[in-house]
């Protein structure tokens, strides 16, 4: 039941994503489509009511558990940002908007960039373990929690690797390709006598 459900939330993020982005864009309603938009965190509160009760009523915490809180966790690190990347591209091909800024791909830029990314997954995978260790207290002895465990390394290991990334973009910085030499009218390169 979990993984359909967990499969159902993410399948109404998308579509209230399309239909809030063509209310606003389509049929120019801003109201309506903020009202569709911020109805994204009620699927991840449906998601959580829904886990906490499957736990309540007995059943034996499970891999599907676990899936559930890195779910929600990856929505509240990552929810609003993938929303406000599709608006701009949405407002760019639908209302004739400036197409939105392409993230940097060189250099220190590059790095800051990535950084901040990596912090929305430490948020993400904070919420994640916050949910999991609510999980295992909630269920206490009474059932064996060693699945919610995993998950939580699963959430430490995949924030700990996605840092290691990170810091490779500060210590190997992506250098920006040279700019090619012009010719000058006589075809020699510039500044060669």
């Amino acid at each position: 039941m979990i993984v359909a459900l967990i499969v159902a939330c993410e399948v109404g993020f998308w579509v209230l994503l399309a239909l809030g982005l063509a209310v606003r864009y389509l049929l120019k309603w801003r109201r309506t489509s903020v009202v569709l938009l911020l109805c994204e965190p009620v699927l991840e509160l449906v998601l959580f009511i829904a886990t906490a009760i499957d736990l309540k009523n007995g059943a034996e915490p499970s891999w599907e558990h676990g899936v559930a809180a890195l779910y929600i966790g990856y929505t509240v690190g990552f929810g609003h940002y993938t929303i406000r990347w599709i608006d701009g591209h949405a407002a760019h091909r639908l209302a004739g908007g400036p197409p939105p800024p392409k993230p940097p791909r060189h250099g220190v830029a590059r790095a800051r960039h990535e950084t901040k990314l990596w912090l929305r997954g430490v948020l993400g995978g904070a919420v994640a373990l916050a949910l999991l260790q609510s999980a295992v207290w909630y269920v206490g002895d009474s059932g064996d929690v060693g699945s919610l465990r995993a998950f939580q390394w699963a959430a430490l290991r995949a924030v700990g690797i996605y840092g290691l990334i990170t810091l490779a973009y500060w210590i190997w910085p992506k250098k920006a390709p040279a700019e090619p030499r012009k010719l000058s009218e006589s075809g020699t390169e510039r500044g060669r006598s």
